[in-house]
């Protein structure tokens, strides 16, 4: 992997306010234990704290014996079935989980990303946005693969990159293996304070062929969205019309690793900013690709940033196999061309298919 040519998916990224690069990988193990979930453990101070002592009991007409359930506390349910043992698990669970995260107990691979912190913590605080407020509906699931490396390409929209987050929601709770969704984010992202952070612990690396092939050759589920920001910073006048799709570097990864591409079209996200213009000057200054005008923002302050509550959809296309092709096809530049066009038109026809659909924006 030493040799390999460094080609961003998306030649029109912006580079940050001057400060250039990607994200600094961590690469470091964090404690001697290098547990990853946090279930084995879990389960065992469960069962000390709530344990569940079985004594027998008679029939109310003094018949045969049958066993009782009691736990240490008086009347209450044991950890199987009652309140209290849901909330003596809970807490063991929360418990286990600080002591792991105060003595750094846990890993992180060589992009940063946490997976325990993801299951526990950052999936919880995504999951009432994707099911309470915008309502996510999924189909295709089936198409993605149980196991082994794939690429998802999906449509990017919706003046800031929530689309990403919701797909990654997606396809960690509807998937029947639960996999986990490695989003391929614009260096942007990583010069952000907080955000940088946030999103190495997510799993989103830096979109580049580079950092795609190494999580592809590790049998990794990719996401990448080659619209970048001409995709979610694009006009309202201009909603759910795809924009070019880069160079096709994205097929010529899924091609070296012999990967299916999965094409992905989701719908709700166009609306939740409504962008009607962009001060390009303020952009200038801040050193960003635009500066939304929505019907809210700037104009109501903070509360401007709010999304609209609209109602999604996310449908995972059929996968369109690539390990058919000799090693050379993934330097023929017809052929690129010819696949992500294909890419892009199933996309496109999916896009149009859902709005036809769809009977409201919000309901």
């Amino acid at each position: 992997m030493a040799d390999a040519k460094v080609i961003p998916f998306d030649d029109d990224r912006s580079r940050g306010s001057g400060s250039g690069g990607g994200p600094q990988r961590s690469g470091r193990r964090r404690g001697a234990g290098g547990r990853r979930g946090g279930r084995g453990d879990t389960g065992a101070a469960a069962e000390e704290l709530g344990g569940v002592q079985r004594l027998p009991e008679r029939g109310p007409a003094g018949g045969a014996e049958r066993p009782a359930e009691r736990s240490g506390s008086g009347d209450r349910s044991g950890p199987e079935g009652g309140p209290d043992g849901g909330l003596e698990r809970r807490v063991a669970a929360g418990l286990s989980f600080l002591r792991r995260r105060l003595t750094g107990d846990y890993e992180v691979d060589d992009f940063g990303y946490d997976a325990e912190l993801t299951d526990q913590v950052l999936m919880s605080l995504l999951r009432p946005v994707y099911e309470k407020y915008f309502r996510v509906e999924v189909k295709g699931v089936e198409n993605i693969p149980d196991k082994g490396g794939a690429l998802i390409v999906a449509n990017h929209s919706g003046t800031l990159p929530l689309d990403g987050l919701m797909m990654q929601v997606a396809v960690h709770d509807r998937h029947p293996a639960g996999r986990h969704l490695r989003l391929l984010a614009a260096d942007l992202v990583f010069v952000l304070p907080v955000v940088n952070e946030l999103a190495r612990k997510l799993g989103h690396t830096l979109a580049c062929a580079e950092d795609a092939e190494r999580l592809l050759e590790q049998g990794e589920l990719v996401g990448v969205m080659p619209e970048g920001f001409k995709g979610i910073g694009k006009p309202f006048s201009e909603r759910y019309k795809l924009q070019r799709f880069g160079r096709g570097g994205f097929v010529s990864t899924a091609m070296r690793q012999g990967v299916p591409i999965i094409p992905c079209s989701i719908v709700g996200a166009e609306e939740i900013y409504p962008m009607i213009g962009n001060a390009k000057t303020i952009a200038r200054v801040l050193g960003i690709p635009y500066f939304p005008l929505t019907p809210t923002f700037p104009w109501l302050g903070p509360l401007g940033a709010v999304p609209l509550p609209t109602k999604w959809t996310i449908q995972f296309g059929e996968p369109i196999p690539t390990d058919g092709y000799p090693p050379e096809a993934a330097e023929d530049p017809m052929l690129m061309f010819n696949l992500t066009d294909q890419v892009r038109e199933q996309i496109q026809h999916t896009l149009y298919k859902l709005l036809v659909q769809r009977r409201s924006v919000f309901f």
